[in-house]
């Protein structure tokens, strides 16, 4: 009998951390783990080799007239720093009332242990289940999926499908089933400034020149409106207003504002005018800052003018945007606006498309949309109203996954993406967990969703 718990407990004891070299043996062993758990439950594994990372290609059925379904899922995770601020071990997987604790067990680990269990358990009762099914297991989702793309296309006759269905996306309560139809893209860059050519005594030469901190601060400062809104020429200029139904949608969730800060710990909000926190953190754009460094960092005073400073942007961007046509408008103004006295290097890294698929029979679904997607999308709306009493909501998420994206322009294929983890799941923070009773019910869903497909 395959218990999904316990194979979870060995998954993530592989410390499969990409984004540090020390963890090359946890990366192996999370994939061999993977492809060894889904060879045991009959399918054909291939490990295909990236130039870092490889991909795990599980396959079974072969009958053209069947069915395709793609599913997704990485095994690669977040590092657990700070480790002490953990309150069990990270890669000892601990279970505690209704949750498993540990790095990996909501993101994705668990999520996809629930789809690897909903296959198991039916083709354990049906062998010759009539659907066709290939897992692609990755092992660079947390590192921005570097050559996740290349991959896509040096295999792209293998991986023909009719969609793609996997979790790596939210729900907000154990009994509410979200249905995720769109994600934010992403341009990440960073901004150095350089001032004097070596650090220098704030006394005998502070007054005299741009201190590259102060340059820093100045710039930042200039980059949002009192209101919240990003002030950048040209920033807003593709962005749609969100359909009727998604906002009606959002209503569904019956979500407090109260609550919702209560659970940030903040006091007010800072939202653009004409949006609730909630439209917000879906249907708009941003520009955050994710780390400010330069100058004396330690203990006490250090009297330094530092000789260069640096700042990390992140912009969120939604459905229209693309990093190409947003980071012309905000590297000029950058540019145009940075203080003199100092120079300014832009550093850009990792960006990622944003992604929106509309679910059938609203107002907007397209007109060419494909049957087998809009078969599934079915199917899962039937399931989780079954499973857990009520339909699912269908919502777009703040978060970015440029994956799904790559697999539309590569493969043409489109997402479902059923929803698994709560806030309260501590994704990418210490005492990471994930919600047993979510699991359960996710292993149900999924297997009816999958047998649907198969016509039983």
């Amino acid at each position: 009998m395959f218990d999904p718990v316990e194979k979870l407990k060995e998954y993530v004891r592989h410390a499969s951390v990409s984004a540090d070299p020390q963890f090359k043996q946890g990366m192996l062993g999370a994939q061999d783990f993977i492809a060894g758990l889904l060879k045991e439950i009959g399918f054909a594994v291939e490990v295909v080799p990236t130039a870092l990372h490889a991909v795990v290609v599980a396959k079974r059925g072969d009958n053209p007239k069947w069915p395709h379904v793609i599913i997704y899922g990485h095994y690669d995770v977040q590092p657990a720093d700070p480790l002490e601020k953990w309150d069990t071990p990270p890669y000892e997987a601990t279970v505690k009332g209704e949750r498993i604790y540990g790095r990996g067990t909501a993101d994705n680990k668990g999520p996809l242990m629930v789809h690897v269990a909903a296959v198991a358990r039916l083709l354990e009762k049906n062998p010759d289940l009539p659907l066709r099914i290939t897992f692609v297991v990755e092992g660079e989702e947390e590192i921005g999926s570097k050559n996740f793309k290349t991959f896509l296309k040096a295999n792209k006759e293998k991986l023909r499908g009719d969609f793609v269905y996997f979790s790596d996306t939210g729900i907000p309560s154990p009994e509410q089933m979200v249905i995720t139809v769109g994600l934010r893209g992403m341009m990440a860059f960073e901004i150095e400034f350089t001032g004097p050519k070596m650090d220098l005594h704030s006394g005998m030469n502070g007054g005299v020149l741009m201190n590259p901190l102060q340059a820093l601060a100045e710039l930042c400062a200039s980059l949002h409106t009192a209101d919240g809104r990003v002030n950048i020429p040209g920033f807003y200029d593709k962005v749609v207003e969100p359909e009727a139904w998604e906002r009606e949608q959002l209503k569904g969730l019956g979500l407090s504002e109260k609550e919702y800060a209560d659970f940030l710990g903040i006091k007010e909000f800072h939202t653009p005018p004409g949006y609730t926190p909630f439209e917000a953190i879906r249907f708009l754009p941003t520009l955050e800052f994710n780390g400010f460094s330069g100058g004396y960092q330690g203990e006490g005073t250090k009297t330094v003018i530092p000789s260069k400073a640096k700042v990390k942007i992140t912009c969120r961007l939604v459905a229209n945007q693309t990093p190409d046509n947003v980071k012309e408008a905000v590297f000029k103004t950058i540019r145009e606006r940075c203080p003199k006295g100092v120079t300014l290097e832009i550093k850009e890294q990792h960006h990622a498309l944003p992604y929106v698929v509309i679910p059938p029979d609203r107002s907007n679904t397209p007109k060419d949309q494909s049957p087998a997607l809009a078969n599934c999308f079915r199917a899962v709306d039937k399931a989780a109203t079954e499973v857990f009493g009520k339909p699912p909501l269908y919502l777009r998420e703040g978060g970015s996954v440029g994956l799904i994206a790559d697999l539309k322009e590569v493969l043409g294929l489109d997402a479902v993406m059923l929803g698994l983890f709560l806030p309260e799941d501590n994704l990418h923070a210490p005492n990471e967990s994930f919600h047993l009773g979510v699991m359960k019910r996710g292993i149900e869903t999924s297997e009816r969703v999958l047998a649907a497909l198969a016509g039983k």
